[in-house]
């Protein structure tokens, strides 16, 4: 099982891989790993062939419809079965909708950071009652542990 330093790394690695993401106002990653292997990453984005326009992110309600979160995309990119697995998300837990797809595909663990953002306060409270009731086990560390500004 990974030590604090390589869930330190794999967050480090969920941080860079959502900077790719186009987003303007949330941007997403996530590192499905193995023990100390990579097996996916992926960030929140819009589908493969889809046209990402500037005005479809800065429209919220247009932006959800055509969004796949970075976690989906982690879990579709990985060509290969996650069972047992840890996922690693930055910069917080995945949504309730993610957390059915996390459970789903076997995933055992999530480690993330802890984010107490009043607009997704009410899904990471399901999101951490379903990991319970499924036996995923979160584990979410404070942000100022690993990244310092």
């Amino acid at each position: 099982m990974a030590s604090m330093k390589w869930d330190q790394r794999f967050l480090e690695l969920a941080q860079l891989v959502s900077t790719w993401s186009k987003d303007p106002s949330t941007k997403v990653g996530a590192v499905i790993a193995d023990d100390r292997k990579i097996i996916s990453v992926g960030y929140n984005g819009f589908p493969e062939g889809v046209l990402d326009t500037a005005e479809r992110y800065y429209d919220r309600e247009t932006k959800y419809k055509y969004m796949v979160h970075a976690e989906r995309n982690a879990l579709l990119f990985a060509n290969t079965s996650v069972k047992g697995m840890t996922l690693y998300t930055y910069p917080f837990m995945p949504c309730s909708e993610c957390a059915g797809m996390v459970i789903q595909a076997g995933i055992k663990r999530v480690v993330t950071l802890i984010n107490k953002n009043e607009r997704w306060k009410k899904s990471f409270k399901i999101t951490q009652r379903m990991f319970g009731e499924a036996g995923v086990r979160l584990t979410q560390y404070d942000k100022n542990i690993f990244f310092k500004s």
